[in-house]
């Protein structure tokens, strides 16, 4: 399940800031996403055009979601699936267990599926005695470090190769493979050499779902590693964990989706493999499973469906908005504390585990813009994380000092007169201390910000005076 450890936040982030190996493989990471998705996007002239199709699909999906929903489940039922609905987490695992169970399931291949981890099914898996084995190459990195994700699409972003050559040392050893490998053709390799038998000895394959396609009751998942189609077929069992947004009308619904997803994830047209899966095997198939089963996770969501956090639900989990965030470069995935990272997670994660469980999630955002900016389905991030601001003021989750400092802030700035004064006051003032300097780099009270970049100086005007001097109207 889902818990995240928000009151450890500050922790987090000062272990984050003070490891340099996740440093260095963080900024390796950031430059590599936002580069290949700008190529990406300016070669398709109408990205924009379908950011905008993509948003209105997702907008009319959720308004209708009750509908689509039965008519998804009786879809899957026309093709021999079946549907389990879970409004918890619990609930959720219950079923899986319950399929497993039927099946006489020991080994349980997975691939990535932040639902899975959402709900915590590896672990109801292992205390149940059934072996859940990653299949995903990230996945099963941080599978054998015991860590949860750190990135929404790329878990072990922030290993080092060091730390992966260190991990498939240690655990591949009883194996077999003495050999310490450090080159990252040899570490897949020995990956792939390692999960082929795991594939052919599983009872029941666990995959995730990038989409729920209603008009032919399929899953559809995204991957660059193939791992999803062989967890998919070659087990007795197949069983989707999804949540309920995943929904999509139509096969040309989808499509518009997946030219936005893979562009804005890894910046890629298409990503390697593109996967749907409609219901069991049938007679004169060649392969697939005996069984196919979506469960179906609510776990908040239809709360989210009547408050002002529904646009959240069209997230398609593409990972764009973590990848353009500073803070989440500058902290990384697991200093968040929960399944979800990045401004995403800062509103997903109130959202679904609770406002009071999660305060200081919300305030991890600069609110510049970025995530909006890059967002395949414009969710409005930077004003739903004001929104739980606000709620977090009415609810009284700031702290003391907080509404204090906010007090006052308010009553200067309701007064223009008052405002006005004490800015040309405080410019004049920093004006003087700066002495030509252009900046400083260590202020009073503000020792957070000097500590890792310098603080502008002013120029000696206020934005005012200076918009009243161009004449502007």
């Amino acid at each position: 399940m889902m818990k995240p450890a928000p009151i450890q936040f500050e922790q987090n982030v000062r272990r984050a800031l003070g490891n340099a190996g996740l440093q260095r493989a963080m900024a390796r990471a950031k430059s590599g996403f936002i580069d290949k998705r700008r190529a990406a996007v300016s070669a398709l002239p109408e990205f924009e055009a379908l950011r905008e199709q993509a948003a209105a699909i997702k907008a009319h999906t959720l308004e209708n979601l009750a509908d689509y929903l039965e008519q998804f489940e009786s879809q899957v039922h026309a093709t021999g699936g079946q549907v389990h609905w879970a409004r918890t987490p619990e609930e959720a695992c219950e079923a899986v267990l319950a399929i497993c169970h039927k099946a006489g399931a020991r080994t349980v291949t997975k691939g990535k599926t932040m639902a899975g981890e959402e709900i915590g099914v590896n672990q109801a898996l292992s205390e149940a005695g059934i072996e859940p084995v990653e299949t995903d190459l990230g996945e099963y990195i941080i599978q054998l470090a015991g860590e949860r994700p750190s990135h929404i699409i790329a878990p072990a972003v922030h290993k080092t190769r060091e730390e992966v050559s260190e991990l498939f040392h240690h655990h591949h050893q009883p194996l077999g493979f003495n050999d310490r490998l450090r080159e990252i053709p040899e570490l897949v390799d020995q990956a792939r050499k390692v999960l082929r038998g795991r594939f052919l000895q599983a009872d029941v394959g666990i995959t995730g779902a990038n989409f729920l396609v209603v008009e032919t009751g399929s899953s559809v998942i995204v991957t660059n590693e193939g791992n999803g189609d062989l967890t998919a077929t070659l087990p007795r069992v197949h069983i989707v964990i999804a949540g309920i947004e995943k929904i999509v009308p139509t096969l040309a619904d989808t499509a518009v989706l997946l030219r936005v997803l893979a562009r804005s994830a890894t910046g890629q047209e298409m990503s390697a493999y593109t996967t749907f899966s409609t219901g069991p095997r049938r007679d004169g198939d060649l392969d697939g499973p005996e069984e196919f089963h979506v469960v179906l996770i609510d776990n908040g969501r239809i709360d989210m469906l009547g408050n002002e956090f529904r646009d959240m639900l069209r997230c398609i989990r593409c990972g764009a908005c973590l990848n353009h965030c500073p803070v989440y470069g500058a902290i990384g995935g697991h200093a968040y504390g929960s399944v979800y990272p990045g401004p995403m997670g800062a509103i997903l994660t109130p959202a679904i585990a609770g406002l009071e469980e999660s305060r200081d999630l919300p305030q991890a955002c600069t609110l510049n813009g970025r995530c909006n900016s890059v967002c395949p389905v414009k969710i409005p991030l930077t004003s739903l994380l004001r929104a739980l601001r606000s709620r977090q003021w009415d609810l009284k989750l700031v702290t003391q000092r907080s509404r204090y400092l906010l007090r006052i802030w308010a009553f200067v700035a309701k007064r223009p007169r008052l405002y006005h004064w004490m800015a040309r006051l405080g410019i004049g003032l920093l004006g003087r201390i700066a002495r030509g300097k252009g900046r400083f780099t260590a202020l009073p009270f503000a020792g957070a910000w000097t500590g890792a970049r310098d603080f502008p100086a002013p120029q000696g005007i206020t934005f005012q005076h200076a918009w009243k001097k161009q004449k502007l109207p």
